[in-house]
């Protein structure tokens, strides 16, 4: 069972007045407007000008209030409608936002008071031209504030997906595959605050943390990788300047798992593609990993590609940064690796990026896969015979996993599956993975060899990776 509402909670909301609106709100209801009408992601404008701007404590308020909506917003809407007068009433997109705003605050801010909550909520319907309005946003708010605490039960798919605001369907679907259990463990690590994984590139930027006062502890598979318990990363040098990297660690795993030179002393990788690059970060770890190699790093869309460069410009001529579909790419044969982190529904980072559960649809699971599809194929022609192809996503969906490889493969004769243990073995030789690392990650190979890491089971996002080898003929 899960309790909603703040047990043992006796504040009440005294009549509505005239709020002041604080910048924090302010800045958390532009953004949710936004992301409500698809014209940007939340991380993206969490890191943008108005937000940047603001006090550190209004900075992290409006941060809180957007990610808390975005996550909770199934369960809220839930709630917010039972206690309509109209419950299948449609709301102007305003008031619904404001009235999140106030619910989220209502039931999992603790620190906030109710009236602030409310007030502000009231303030913020009526300046956004719905005077009439915030009558009933006053009235239902303090109705959700006089409410004894909600529980639901987690039993079935359905009532797990109200209790941890999931799409029904999506849950119902990880508790097909993976069992109730694991997708109770997906969802509750959906809820949760992300960990700040990074990466130790340099030896001394360890050091440097800790003299910066930044608290960190092993990460659970790899030996480069650190969680962040507490301190303020992003203002030490050894960020700035680049000795520390953050990354998830299923991301860094990826690249680590792409990045073969040295298994074979007399072939090793001269040349590699990275089909999707952008924003850089495997990248960066097959640079690492093959120092003398040639990259090859694409991306398709104009900003991230802009990023790319800027981000790999201090490894010179060695990677070549390519404007370019990846699905339409004319390399044939000419490239020892590639890796194929392919563009995917994102169903492993909805912690990360919770907006992305609003948007999820079986149909766009299947265009998704058409796509994935095009892309896997062109890095099959663009390796040499005995060439590899890494292919990842950051999804659990088997239409972008394992269907999308059983496609290709059914079409592409001079292509087989590897398993991955023999590759999980050789980087535990090589001190990348720690043992215990590689003994998780043996469990979490699928019966033909590939990867599926599950959040929840892991301290990172989902991911499913497989490697293919071209053959000759």
């Amino acid at each position: 069972m899960t309790a909603l509402r703040k047990a043992g909670s006796t504040k009440t909301a005294p009549k509505n007045r005239t709020a002041e609106i604080s910048p924090a709100r302010k800045a958390a209801f532009s953004i949710l407007m936004a992301v409500e009408h698809g014209q940007s992601h939340s991380d993206d404008l969490l890191r943008g000008k108005a937000v940047n701007a603001l006090s550190a404590p209004d900075r992290n308020l409006a941060t809180a209030l957007v990610l808390g909506v975005l996550r909770w917003q199934i369960q809220l809407d839930h709630l917010l409608q039972a206690l309509l007068t109209r419950p299948c009433g449609k709301l102007d997109c305003e008031v619904l936002i404001a009235m999140r705003l106030g619910a989220f605050q209502v039931l999992h801010l603790d620190r906030i008071p109710e009236r602030a909550a409310i007030d502000e909520s009231v303030e913020l319907a009526k300046q956004a031209g719905h005077r009439f309005a915030s009558g009933m946003v006053n009235a239902v708010l303090r109705k959700l504030a006089a409410a004894p605490p909600f529980h639901y039960s987690e039993e079935s798919a359905v009532e797990l997906a109200l209790a941890q605001s999931h799409p029904a369907w999506v849950v119902e679907r990880w508790a097909n595959s993976f069992g109730i259990e694991a997708a109770r463990s997906i969802c509750r690590y959906d809820q949760s605050q992300p960990t700040q994984t990074i990466r130790i590139v340099s030896p001394d930027g360890e050091d440097e943390l800790a003299q910066a006062g930044i608290r960190i502890e092993p990460g659970e598979l790899l030996t480069a990788a650190r969680i962040v318990v507490s301190g303020d990363l992003t203002s030490t040098a050894a960020f700035l300047e680049g000795r520390v990297r953050v990354q998830d660690e299923g991301s860094q795993l990826v690249a680590e798992l792409a990045g073969w030179d040295n298994e074979k002393p007399n072939q090793k990788v001269k040349s590699i593609l990275d089909a999707c690059a952008a924003p850089g970060g495997k990248t960066l770890i097959l640079a690492e990993r093959n120092p003398a190699a040639r990259i090859l790093a694409c991306e398709i869309r104009v900003p991230r590609f802009e990023q790319l460069q800027t981000r790999l410009a201090y490894l010179g001529d060695r990677v070549q940064c390519r404007l370019a579909d990846a699905a339409a790419l004319a390399e044939d044969a000419a490239l020892d690796l590639a890796l194929a982190d392919v563009p995917c529904s994102g169903t492993g980072t909805l912690g990360r990026n919770p907006e992305l559960r609003h948007r999820l649809s079986l149909v766009a699971l299947s265009r998704q896969a058409e796509r994935q599809r095009a892309i896997l194929r062109a890095a099959l022609r663009s390796v040499r015979p005995g060439g590899r192809v890494v292919y990842s996503t950051c999804s659990l969906e088997p239409e972008e996993n394992e269907q999308v490889v059983a496609a290709v493969l059914a079409e592409t004769p001079n292509a087989r599956l590897l398993p991955l243990d023999s590759r999980i073995d050789d980087l535990l030789g090589k001190g990348i993975l720690t043992v215990s690392g590689a003994e998780r990650l043996r469990d979490a190979l699928t019966p033909e060899g590939c990867l599926r890491l599950l959040p929840g089971l892991y301290r990172t996002d989902g991911f499913f990776v497989c490697a293919l080898e071209r053959e000759a003929g």
